[in-house]
């Protein structure tokens, strides 16, 4: 049985099956994409849901494992060289992911980098922009006299969309025919836009076609249902 408390995280929130890998998230559109490429790959995990609304990524048992205070992380009791190991950032958590399953992201070095650069696209420009929309159009940006951010925000999400509707054009997924960690990096975000944010209006979302049809397809899978709600919220 691997022996994890070298990692004080694991006194904060302690590890019923050690020897699997730990899951320290909340179903946000960053921490879904982990869960979604865990239930994807099958790898076997245990979840631990992170209570953002009370900080508890500003605990130093948290910190001890992201200095930077965000979910998701992950504590991998067989990482490299059969060595515990751990990593945040959900973009290289993915890459990590994939590259352990062997599935997800290709082999071939020319679809591997273009598969990378999506997933980068997605961690540079639709999670920073689809976030700073979601706070001005739905939370307290709202209350700020000065709407030039919120039309910033709008207006470079719908560019965004723009993107991926062109790149979707004539492909069933982001790399064409296979599905991969751009897709998954995505689906989480682009669902929130239009859900939660409630911001598909004032995006113009409707006069899009591949994306949707891209986005519907993504959510009939099984794995997908089930990440988007791994952990349970709190």
């Amino acid at each position: 049985m691997a022996d994890l408390s070298a990692f004080p995280i694991t006194q904060r929130w302690p590890a019923q099956h050690p020897d699997r890998i730990q899951l320290y998230s909340v179903p946000t559109p960053n921490g879904v994409k982990v869960s979604i490429m865990l239930e994807e790959t099958g790898l076997p995990y245990e979840a631990h849901t992170i209570n953002i609304g009370k900080n508890e990524t500003w605990e130093p048992p948290f910190l001890s494992l992201n200095p930077n205070g965000k979910i998701p992380a992950i504590l991998d009791p067989d990482g490299p060289g059969g060595k515990p190991f751990a990593l945040f950032e959900s973009g290289a958590i993915l890459v990590y992911l994939a590259e352990k399953s062997g599935r997800f992201l290709p082999g071939e070095p020319v679809a591997r980098y273009e598969t990378l650069q999506w997933l980068f696209f997605q961690m540079a420009a639709i999670g920073p922009m689809f976030g700073q929309l979601g706070y001005f159009h739905k939370f307290a940006g709202k209350e700020i006299e000065d709407k030039r951010p919120l039309h910033r925000y709008r207006d470079e999400t719908k560019r965004l969309l723009g993107v991926l509707e062109t790149r979707l054009e004539g492909r069933h997924w982001i790399m064409g025919g296979d599905y991969t960690i751009a897709d998954i990096s995505m689906l989480g975000w682009v669902r929130n836009l239009i859900g939660f944010y409630g911001a598909g209006e004032i995006v113009d979302y409707g006069s899009l076609k591949n994306v949707p049809a891209w986005l519907e397809r993504g959510l009939a899978r099984p794995a997908v249902q089930r990440g988007l709600e791994i952990p349970p919220r709190p």
